[in-house]
């Protein structure tokens, strides 16, 4: 029997309901009899900004075992306290390690860097077969949120020697997207494969959920955002749009907001400076929100200019949901897909002025919303349904070859 230890600082515990890779994963390599999976996390939730209570009960109804390390708590998720918090995570990974017998695969989740850095040292010590997955480019996010000229890159100097080291180390290089594939490969000489597979959803799932509509929306165009409400999403840049479209559209125009974070009051008051009709849902499960958003006719991608997203959560719900989206994201390779499989538009970043103008297009043609809308589906087909596109991470896990 093959032992897995998957080490994922941010996912789903009992209790929690979220669209979370690595439960998918685990559940469907379970389906194996000749695998068993451990899933080591922290026992603070990330998402709720709050230690996990969770009862033996809980854990006996839960599909695989669940180790959680103590971490320190914090409040914002750009702070010095998180990443102490990182590092009181390691420093336990490390003493869990000692206790632990030996797996035969770590699956490792970056980030965090520091809990990645002490899984390679160990891996290669013992011999084990070391797969990393990129969710996310670090020191480069935290880079965009500290952008001090001249002093951020020498501030996270170190960060970025460590995470290169584990980029170097992996025998096998997954990610969210290619473009993170490509960050790790310009210093990883040994990897013998690499797969890149989108974060994704649960198709039957995502429809199964979608068919409970929301009966409280109106009969207004609805322009939807699903996601974190920060820095690095520019939802004033879509407010402003919509102040211009004003007047110009055959029915009037809302805007849907499913989500938190900590610019969440400050666009509150935007939206009412610039009187835009915007309904805030705040964080709502995974289930209701695949409601609301299936009952839209628009989706809005707007990330600031420079930020290291690439394929994240939210173009899979997106294209799931079979709707047309308008997208200001730089990444080249999200770009690259609404123009492969024609799902939408993409539109200058933090141009007002042309992002209204993409709004309108599609809000005054019903019959380009559906296309467009099939095309995104389609995408959703082919690109992001966990049920195909995690048959590779199983793959890197399981081919010693």
């Amino acid at each position: 029997m093959k032992d897995i230890l998957i080490i994922a600082q941010y996912t789903q515990a009992p209790g929690e309901f979220e669209n979370d890779r690595f439960k998918y994963l685990a559940e469907f390599m379970l389906e194996d009899k000749d695998i068993s999976i451990e899933v080591v996390t922290m026992d603070f939730s990330h998402h709720r900004k709050k230690y996990r209570h969770i009862t033996t009960e809980e854990m006996d109804r839960w599909p695989y075992k669940m180790t959680f390390l103590h971490v320190t708590q914090y409040k914002k998720n750009v702070s010095i306290k998180r990443l102490f918090s990182n590092g009181v995570l390691a420093i336990n990974l490390k003493k869990y390690f000692k206790h632990r017998k030996k797996p035969d695969v770590v699956f490792c989740a970056l980030p965090s860097i520091y809990s990645a850095y002490v899984a390679s040292k160990y891996c290669k010590r013992n011999g084990i077969k070391f797969v990393i997955d990129i969710q996310d480019l670090w020191p480069e996010a935290f880079q965009m949120s500290v952008n001090i000229r001249g002093i951020s890159k020498i501030l996270f100097a170190p960060m970025k020697l460590m995470v290169d080291q584990v980029y170097a180390s992996a025998d096998v290089i997954c990610a969210v997207s290619q473009t993170y594939i490509d960050r790790a490969l310009e210093v990883n000489k040994k990897a013998r494969k690499t797969y890149c597979v989108f974060l994704g959803t649960d198709l039957d799932e995502f429809d199964k959920n979608a068919t409970v509509r929301n009966n409280e929306l109106g009969s207004e165009l609805r322009i939807a955002y699903c996601g974190t409400i920060g820095r690095s999403y520019d939802l004033k840049c879509v407010i402003d749009a919509l102040q211009l479209t004003k007047g110009k559209t055959t029915s009037p125009i809302s805007f849907l907001v499913m989500g938190d974070g900590p610019d969440l009051d400050r666009i509150k008051e935007y939206a009412l400076e610039k009187e835009v009709r915007t309904i805030f849902w705040g964080r709502i499960p995974y289930k209701e929100m695949c409601g609301i958003l299936a009952g839209c006719d628009i989706v809005v991608n707007p990330i600031i200019p420079g930020a290291s997203q690439s394929i994240i959560n939210k173009h899979a719900d997106y294209a799931a949901s079979g709707l047309p989206v308008v997208n200001t994201q730089e990444c080249e390779e999200y770009r690259n897909l609404v123009q492969e499989y024609q799902m939408g538009f993409n539109c200058n970043n933090n141009d007002a002025a042309d992002l209204s103008e993409k709004i309108l297009l599609l809000a005054n043609d019903s019959v380009m919303r559906k296309k467009m809308g099939e095309n995104a589906r389609r995408c959703a087909e082919e690109c992001f349904d966990r049920k195909k596109t995690y048959q590779q991470l199983r793959k890197a896990i399981l081919d010693f070859n």
